[in-house]
């Protein structure tokens, strides 16, 4: 059949697992590595969970017991556990599960019936117990086919649920599991659902405030005012504004789930607390005055909601109700009342946010001058023709869910960015090529961002001046060399976005390029090492006579060998916080001034890698 011809042999109707392992973006959005928060490693176990979780919802089962162990998943809950004759049609049967009857589950998460088909086609291994009535059901799965399947039999455990799968390496790779991630699930999961306890690889985690507790524990600036938390049928929020912070930070979730692309609801959270301060105090202030270094959470819970996607990182719900009220005017009106309320309640607070107002309002037209100069510069520079090789794709209405797929790669002088230029995917991947070692940034004020030029244009293609919601990029990838100034200049750009725009790490957008350190090659094979280890192993392969290339830069990679670093098997290692790193100690000790502290820390780590190389 040549390719042109189209006939009855062209259709073909697949297996539930088949469809689902053929087409696995349709189901939990991007594979990855597990470099990336929203890779679908995470999903799947998100997947899993949101089940334990809508038990709990429900009032059943106030534990939930998680382990991720050597890339093996288990998730035991203690809910009512499935009914026993439906345990497998549940994990295997596509549109199937009790959520489509919301007289048993109202406002859960979980409301197509995909989530843990889609771990159970796309593991390895895949095996599920539920436990009820004094009995129990096993079956276990390999890439979706049931490979043991074990009549009901009597069980004294307590009632629940368990699932253990491994994600598939045929489809994910070669993966890893960070645990930092994880963890903030978990915090998450704990944080929308107060009397929940998870027990975490044997840590417990658990949240009593809510939202408060979230704002407490993720808020490192100092806090101009005590948190101000309001809770209502249906709603939960947490706002602060903080000192010496330029951003605005927002945590939104719905039914409990993080919705970290925002959506309906946190878009109307915003325009409430600028309407609402704006009827309060009578003046007509400018948003971005009122909403200037505001951190906030809010949670919403709703009825059978619309996300723009099977992974439920945007709402896209417009009403909370199948009658028609909708998202933006319950919002609106629960601040309305609640928050002008406290407000009366505590005009010591009120005062303190009327002078952060001020404060911000002086700043912003103080800077008038400097930020239209900055655009002209910007205009003037043809950002996008000659700073940036932009791609294609660009993030608006249309395109949501591209975005996740964009890349910037930030590289440090024209050779380095021509070969990626060069190399890479026209249509995700971007370029942004920096003139010289960026400013030492510490300390200074957001007025040097558009002082200095390379901020400011930079600032300009990351489309970040209001804030990220409008950010072009997913991955802010730092392509530098890996020598001492490659090193340097990558220090001073992550300490440009943590003084800055600090939610770009928090969120998991920023990343290191790891390119390969040598060569190792002889006339039919060749391997790129990126450590002396992988260096010896591929000398041990190549066998006599090898030859050897030590890369000192960027530059002299040739276009046609970037494309095996840039492309499927790209390595990037994410820069994360630790939950214990706070961002003004950690700016302090690298980027402050020299002490012996600092010394010490980099003669004992200069020391260790050269053990290492020995």
């Amino acid at each position: 059949m040549s390719a042109e011809e189209y006939t009855e042999d062209s259709i073909r109707s697949l297996d539930w697992k088949d469809h689902i392992r053929l087409r696995p973006g349709m189901y939990i959005g991007k594979m990855g590595n597990g470099k990336s928060p929203d890779d679908g490693i995470y999903i799947l176990i998100k997947e899993v969970i949101d089940n334990s979780i809508d038990e709990y919802v429900m009032g059943n089962g106030k534990t939930i017991e998680v382990s991720v162990k050597n890339n093996k998943v288990s998730v035991r809950d203690f809910g009512r556990g499935i009914p026993l004759g439906k345990v497998i049609d549940c994990v295997s049967k596509i549109n199937t599960g009790a959520k489509y009857d919301s007289k048993v589950f109202k406002k859960t998460v979980g409301l197509n019936g995909v989530g843990t088909k889609a771990a159970n086609a796309l593991s390895s291994y895949f095996c599920i117990r539920s436990i009820r009535d004094g009995k129990s059901k096993f079956v276990e799965f390999d890439q979706g086919n049931i490979i043991n399947d074990e009549p009901i039999q009597e069980n004294t455990s307590r009632k629940g649920t368990r699932v253990t799968f491994v994600p598939d390496e045929e489809l994910f790779g070669k993966y890893t599991f960070l645990n930092e991630y994880i963890e903030k699930m978990m915090w998450n999961y704990c944080y929308l659902n107060t009397g929940l306890t998870i027990l975490y690889n044997g840590e417990k985690f658990y949240s009593e405030k809510g939202l408060y507790d979230l704002l407490d524990q993720n808020t490192e600036a100092e806090m101009l005012y005590p948190i101000i938390h309001l809770k209502g049928e249906d709603i939960e929020v947490a706002i602060t504004h903080c000192k010496n912070q330029y951003s605005e930070q927002y945590y939104s979730f719905v039914n409990g789930q993080h919705t970290v692309q925002g959506g309906t609801h946190q878009s109307a959270f915003r325009e409430a607390i600028v309407k609402t301060i704006r009827e309060y105090f009578g003046k007509n202030y400018e948003a971005s005055d009122v909403r200037q270094a505001v951190n906030a959470a809010i949670s919403i819970k709703v009825i059978e909601p619309i996300f723009e996607s099977q992974t439920k990182t945007k709402l896209g719900s417009t009403e909370m109700e199948p009658e028609g009220v909708s998202v933006r005017g319950f919002i609106n009106d629960f601040l309305k009342t609640e928050l002008d309320n406290y407000l009366h309640r505590n005009t010591d607070v009120a005062e303190i946010i009327q002078k952060k107002i001020q404060q911000a309002e002086y700043e912003r037209k103080a800077m008038a001058g400097v930020k239209k100069l900055a655009k002209e510069r910007a205009k003037k520079a043809n950002l996008h023709n000659k700073k940036l090789r932009d791609c294609r794709i660009h993030y608006n209405d249309q395109k949501k869910e591209e975005r996740t797929e964009t890349t910037i790669f930030i590289t440090e002088g024209d050779s380095a960015s021509g070969s990626i230029t060069k190399t890479r995917d026209i249509k995700t991947q971007a370029v942004f090529s920096l003139r010289g070692k960026p400013l030492n940034s510490f300390g200074l004020s957001k007025k040097v961002v558009y002082e200095n030029e390379e901020f400011n244009l930079l600032q300009s293609a990351l489309n970040i001046e209001q804030g990220i919601d409008e950010l072009r990029y997913n991955k802010i990838v730092i392509a530098t060399d890996a020598d001492v100034d490659g090193m340097h200049i990558r220090l001073l750009l992550i300490t440009f976005f943590l003084q800055f725009f600090p939610e770009l790490v928090k969120e998991g957008h920023v990343y290191v390029l790891e390119t390969p350190l040598f060569r190792v090659r002889n006339k039919k094979e060749t391997f790129y090492c990126y450590s002396d280890k992988e260096r010896k192993e591929a000398k041990e392969k190549v066998g006599k006579n090898p030859e050897i290339t030590r890369f000192k830069g960027l530059g002299e990679i040739s276009p046609n060998e970037f494309k095996h670093f840039i492309g499927k098997d790209i390595r990037l290692e994410p820069v994360i916080l630790g939950k214990e790193s706070k961002i003004q100690e950690i700016l302090t000790f690298f980027m402050g001034k020299n002490t012996p502290e600092r010394q010490k820390f980099i003669i004992n780590n200069l020391r260790v890698e050269e053990e290492v190389e020995r």
